[in-house]
């Protein structure tokens, strides 16, 4: 609208040679990528009327031609206004069954667990996606508290889809295996089945990292079965030591490949302890001229507080270090065990 009131203003104190007015027909062209089609014809319409009555001061302005390409750019713009409208209702559609998505496999989850304080930090890659191929879940079960977080390689909807059917299986299977090792395998079934049954890609491009702990109630200790997933850091008032595994367990998705010979490792977990797990997003993470994001020496300056506070920094420091160019999904998750926990204190309800 204010165009069209700059252009009419120019073409009234102008003289007639110069014909400002022939710009009238830009006016409803800029509106249609903003506005609605009712506005955006409106608009047409006073611009018309604007050259019919400028055509009455200034005899010879060339009208009708100036009114026929108002009257043209007016349709055009009408008709793309509608199509834009009907693409940002599409968008939005799917941007909320994304986020639906999201809730199936990364459902909200308790911040404490008994003793147990547990926060989650995702960030998706893919332009405007919510979810990707990173996954985390945690469960309090008899057993203790159990948590799982995997990186799928790849992204977009064949990643996601690997991803939900390993959760899925995670959130089964931890309630009813008494050791993680059946657990993993249980994943590794889950998965082998999934890509079995879609085989767009080799069964090399459909493999998983994963972690998965155990924090027996009581605390003390964790168990960790690692199955080629970046080992997660212990902050130690003060010190860093990363928790890796005596002997690496395969990937998911490739016992058939390698075997499935899985093994868990047990570390001091005392009260204070703060943990955290990441996916390899975090650590690759590069900085304007190609430098890795350091994981330790980024928590080595973290004070050992809240998680909640130390997964702030996190995607704070990491969006500032990497400019907000994300190559790759992130996930992690930052525990810290406070207090001997009570068996079953804040668990989740198990699956019938």
């Amino acid at each position: 609208m204010i165009l069209t009131v700059v252009i009419a203003s120019l073409a009234y104190v102008t003289p007639p040679e110069v014909a400002f007015s022939r710009l009238l027909p830009a006016a409803p062209a800029l509106a249609a990528a903003m506005w609605p089609v009712l506005p955006t014809v409106l608009l047409g319409t006073v611009c018309l009327l604007l050259m019919i009555g400028l055509s009455l001061v200034f005899p010879g302005l060339g009208t009708w031609w100036t009114a026929a390409g108002i009257v043209a750019v007016t349709v055009a713009a009408a008709y793309g206004s509608h199509i834009r409208l009907q693409r940002e209702q599409t968008l939005l559609q799917v941007r909320l069954v994304a986020d639906a998505a999201q809730q199936v496999v990364l459902s909200p989850m308790p911040r404490r667990f008994g003793g147990v304080e547990i926060e989650a930090l995702y960030l998706a890659a893919a332009a405007e996606a919510s979810i990707g191929g990173d996954f985390y879940e945690v469960v309090d079960t008899k057993y203790g508290v159990r948590l799982l977080i995997g990186d799928v390689r790849g992204k977009g909807l064949p990643a996601v889809g690997t991803a939900a059917a390993m959760v899925n299986a995670f959130r089964e299977a931890a309630y009813d295996e008494a050791d993680l090792v059946k657990i993993a395998r249980r994943l590794e079934a889950s998965s082998t089945r999934y890509n079995a049954a879609f085989p767009t890609e080799g069964v090399m491009e459909r493999f998983a990292t994963a972690l998965l702990a155990e924090i027996p109630h009581g605390g003390g200790s964790i168990g960790i079965l690692n199955c080629g997933h970046p080992p997660p850091l212990l902050l130690n008032r003060g010190e860093i030591r990363a928790l890796e595994p005596t002997v690496p367990s395969p990937l998911l998705n490739l016992a058939e490949l390698i075997g499935d010979h899985y093994s868990i490792d047990t570390f001091d977990f005392a009260a204070g302890d703060l943990l955290l797990f990441y996916t390899d997003g975090v650590a690759e993470a590069r900085d304007r001229d190609g430098e890795f994001f350091s994981v330790p020496a980024w928590l080595r300056r973290q004070p050992q507080g809240h998680p909640g506070e130390l997964l702030n920094a996190l995607h704070h420091d990491l969006l500032r270090y990497s400019k907000g160019r994300l190559d790759d999904d992130i996930a992690a998750l930052a525990v810290r065990l406070d207090a001997p926990t009570e068996p079953l204190a804040g668990r989740r309800d198990q699956p019938a």
